[in-house]
């Protein structure tokens, strides 16, 4: 039995939790989540109100329920926080003449092309530029919101040798020594 898939998952207050079947739909103040599971799981609630929580179970011991019970949890934990408080992901640009500016709803990069990279978000995901260096991705979506800063990112990875490109904040790049004269 997967220990994560047995912790049971708190639904904080805002937040409404609805189970049919094998579909747990999650509605909260920035917005609403959905997703059909596995049969080889059991999802169910356990009390009311500021007492409420999911319970995720398996219905058989197979190899391929236990696999599923841990995911199962984790993705209505993240469903559950995404509705009430939201992901983001902050990304930073490094390199001379390398910066950003929104467009509309969309992001302007400058990354040493020809041309500029305009990015358009898809639904559920915003962008905001506080500087010319900093993109931040947000929505309530995890996996949505750290697919597009990976899209993001794939622009220009981090170069070893000089730092330059596009990484998460707070990521470390190992600087490599350049070529020796002689």
């Amino acid at each position: 039995m997967s220990r994560i898939g047995k912790m049971p998952i708190p639904v904080p207050a805002g937040v409404e939790v609805k189970i049919d079947g094998q579909t747990v739909t999650v509605k909260g103040k920035l917005g609403e989540l959905s997703h059909t599971f596995q049969p080889q799981v059991a999802i169910a609630m356990r009390g009311e109100g500021a007492d409420a929580e999911v319970v995720v179970t398996t219905t058989d011991d197979s190899r391929e329920a236990r696999s599923f019970h841990g995911l199962s949890r984790t993705l209505i934990s993240n469903m559950v926080t995404g509705a009430s408080e939201g992901y983001n992901i902050a990304l930073e640009i490094h390199g001379v003449g390398y910066r950003a500016t929104a467009k509309g709803k969309g992001v302007e990069l400058a990354l040493g092309f020809s041309h500029p990279v305009i990015i358009e978000p898809i639904d559920g995901i915003e962008f905001e530029v506080p500087a010319n260096n900093k993109v931040i991705v947000k929505g309530i979506d995890k996996q949505r919101v750290g697919q597009v800063a990976a899209d993001i990112r794939k622009w220009r990875k981090p170069e070893p040798y000089k730092g330059k490109g596009i990484r998460y904040e707070g990521e470390y790049v190992r600087r490599k020594v350049g070529k020796a004269a002689g």
